[in-house]
């Protein structure tokens, strides 16, 4: 197997782990037994088993910002996104939310990931902080540039003059249903059902005519 192989091996089944254990229930050893190495040969591609929770955090993010720029989503960058939001309709927005929503749930690194993550931010303040950092702040400021941005242009009421409240209206229903998902995932049907309802019910909030994008009266 080549350097680099072995290096992703060690990644994805450290991850797998990690994701069913929580990190400090699982040893370099068992890591090593997992991708078929010894222990001491693991050590040639890691010096450490901090370093291999590291290269995860990279890999999974470098993973979701690739596959989420596929679909016009740039969560490093929500003013690349403003034209995709502009006049669309609480459908589309629906359809959009919905293929994240999926790919949340059924991309394996990525489910793993927030899985082992929703473990470790009881565990370390540190892993706490970017817990809180990726699933709340990042989403938040993300969705708050785009709607800023439309209050700006006068798309959104003037009522509803609050970005980041409005992002926090917007994410944490999407955010509890993931979490369900997580734990039930037989029910994964009705979180869509639920996020339908969830999109329309913003829409008629902040715009009141099923388009975001139209001006205000």
């Amino acid at each position: 197997m080549k350097q680099e192989d072995t290096k992703q091996k060690i990644i994805e089944k450290a991850l797998e782990l990690f994701a069913e254990r929580g990190y400090d229930s699982v040893s370099v050893g068992e890591i090593a037994e997992a991708v078929g190495i010894r222990a001491p040969s693991l050590y040639n591609h890691y010096p450490s088993k901090q370093a291999i929770f590291g290269a995860i955090v990279d890999s999974a993010a470098a993973r979701y910002e690739a596959d989420t720029g596929k679909i016009n989503i740039h969560v490093q960058d929500s003013a690349r996104d403003v034209p995709a939001f502009t006049e669309i309709t609480a459908d589309v927005l629906f359809e959009k939310l919905k293929q994240i929503f999926e790919y949340s749930l059924h991309n394996v690194t990525i489910c793993r990931f927030r899985r082992m993550m929703t473990i470790e931010q009881f565990r370390s303040p540190q892993l706490a902080e970017l817990y809180t950092a990726r699933y709340v702040d990042r989403l938040i400021a993300y969705h708050a540039g785009i709607f800023r941005a439309l209050i700006a242009s006068g798309e959104i009421r003037a009522y509803a003059a609050d970005a980041d409240a409005i992002a926090m209206m917007y994410v944490a229903p999407v955010m509890t249903l993931i979490g369900v998902c997580d734990r039930q995932p037989e029910k994964e049907g009705e979180c869509l059902e639920k996020l339908r309802d969830h999109v329309r019910l913003f829409f008629g909030m902040v715009h009141g005519d099923g388009m975001m994008g139209g001006k205000n009266k």
